[in-house]
């Protein structure tokens, strides 16, 4: 078997403190005969002594792109912009396949240096299950923040926290109304995770999955106080909400957090927004009356970087053990391969030919 080179970049994103690989999973590869690379990252919440002390490399920051041609990068969020052409092997997610904003262009990338996307969204089991995910903590996190909002206990900007410190200030206090919460696909990781919090909040959700959005009762859903949104589409479903739900005079709705921040796709089941909130502005009002508040950050987990970074890494770290099996590895290239594919087709299309 081909030796294995692992390249752990930096997230050029400033509010990524996450990491796919921590320490002591990065001390298992390297065990295993895995040769781990680490980039310096002065965000990563976990410090790169620690990585050198399990037996990796060091490198300088953001210089992937002179790693060996075999070399495998590895991240979560989006590339810096250059270089253009991308001749690695890269694993991230890389939010390409639903038509979001700038897919194309990340495809092009690809095309032009001949590299390969892996993308973990896509990393799944012979059943389509995702192997390695931060859903819960997204979950948590969304349900978390949308309660704090409610509550009027939510500030500006958000830093990075540990599960104990976020649970002392979601716990309900003297003078907290009664809040109806609802979470829309509970039964996945998400919702899951959403749950939990809402619980730790002193609040017994509504949940719905599958059968209760089938025929959405929308007067249902405009009844609540707070909506998490933690359904991940996979093909085109009618809106949860509509422009015209958000003017319906007897919304009791408040609060809306977006965990799937499926922003400008055509699977989006909340188009009443055009654009993510972030750190700086958790919060955008949609309306001033009645109030509706919109919460839609598309890295919630790192807001916990510790916890999540550690149950994403313990699910990877096998996955990455077997890289060379195929597998669903395999899958992640296909799937890749399906998208260059129908990209080409699309601008071909588009130019005439």
């Amino acid at each position: 078997m081909t030796e294995l080179h692992l390249w752990l970049r930096h997230e050029t994103r400033r509010t990524e403190r996450r990491t796919p690989i921590v320490p002591a999973d990065a001390g298992r590869l390297t065990g295993s005969g895995v040769t781990v690379t680490v980039e310096d990252s002065p965000q990563r919440v976990f410090p790169v002594e620690e990585y050198e002390a399990a037996g990796c490399r060091v490198a300088a920051p953001v210089s992937w792109a002179s790693a060996p041609a075999d070399t495998v990068i590895l991240g979560l969020k989006e590339l810096p912009e250059q270089p253009y052409a991308l001749t690695h092997r890269h694993i991230f997610f890389g939010h390409a396949y639903k038509s979001q904003p700038g897919a194309a262009g990340l495809l092009r990338r690809f095309t032009a240096g001949g590299g390969t996307l892996l993308d973990l969204e896509y990393l799944v089991d012979d059943h389509g299950r995702r192997l390695a995910a931060f859903g819960f903590w997204a979950g948590y996190l969304g349900a978390a923040l949308a309660v704090l909002q409610h509550r009027g206990r939510l500030t500006a900007p958000l830093v990075p926290t540990g599960k104990e410190e976020l649970d002392q200030v979601l716990r309900p206090a003297a003078g907290d109304a009664d809040l109806r919460a609802l979470v829309i696909g509970a039964l996945g990781r998400s919702g899951r995770g959403a749950r939990v919090a809402l619980r730790a909040a002193g609040v017994e959700p509504t949940c719905w999955d599958l059968a209760e959005t089938r025929a959405l009762d929308r007067p249902a859903l405009l009844a609540h106080d707070v909506l998490v949104n933690a359904v991940l589409a996979t093909t085109p479903v009618p809106p949860f909400l509509r422009e015209r739900d958000l003017d319906d005079p007897g919304r009791r709705l408040r609060t809306v957090c977006d965990v799937t921040c499926d922003v400008g796709s055509p699977l989006n089941v909340l188009p009443v927004y055009d654009h993510v909130t972030d750190w700086a502005e958790p919060v955008r009002r949609l309306r001033k009356e009645p109030r509706l508040d919109l919460i839609a950050i598309d890295n919630l987990p790192s807001l916990l970087p510790r916890e999540s970074s550690a149950d994403f890494s313990a699910a990877l770290t096998p996955q990455l053990l077997d890289f060379h099996t195929g597998g669903a590895w395999g899958r992640c290239r296909e799937r890749f391969l399906t998208a260059i594919r129908e990209t080409a087709v699309m601008e071909g299309e588009s130019r005439g030919d």
